[in-house]
């Protein structure tokens, strides 16, 4: 269940707007490559991620020392609607990660 404030003050935050614009474009990302693309330092990224976490609307699992996130996948019709059009009015994101630099081998 997610809760409408806890939703719209999430969407205050204009790192968290951007890591959720990065997460609908990806099926998943590891929080290095959001700290990177951000150009954040990772404890910050992780403060933002843990607000989002907060509020169901991404998920994260570990992944040997990596963690990833994702949008959630039980996430209401129209909480996914007003995400898309959110990440619509952004624009392309030239700071989009290309590839993960996260390296599963090293876990």
């Amino acid at each position: 269940m997610i809760d409408p404030q806890a939703f719209f003050e999430s969407l205050a935050d204009p790192i968290r707007r951007r890591i959720l614009a990065m997460l609908l474009e990806s099926d998943e990302l590891c929080v290095c490559d959001l700290h990177d693309a951000l150009d954040a330092p990772q404890p910050k990224v992780s403060r933002h991620l843990a607000v989002l976490r907060g509020a169901n609307l991404v998920l994260a699992r570990r992944d040997g020392v990596w963690m990833r996130y994702r949008i959630h996948p039980q996430l209401p019709a129209w909480a996914l609607r007003i995400l898309i059009h959110m990440k619509d009015g952004m624009g392309p994101d030239p700071l989009a990660p290309a590839a993960s630099r996260c390296d599963t081998r090293a876990a």
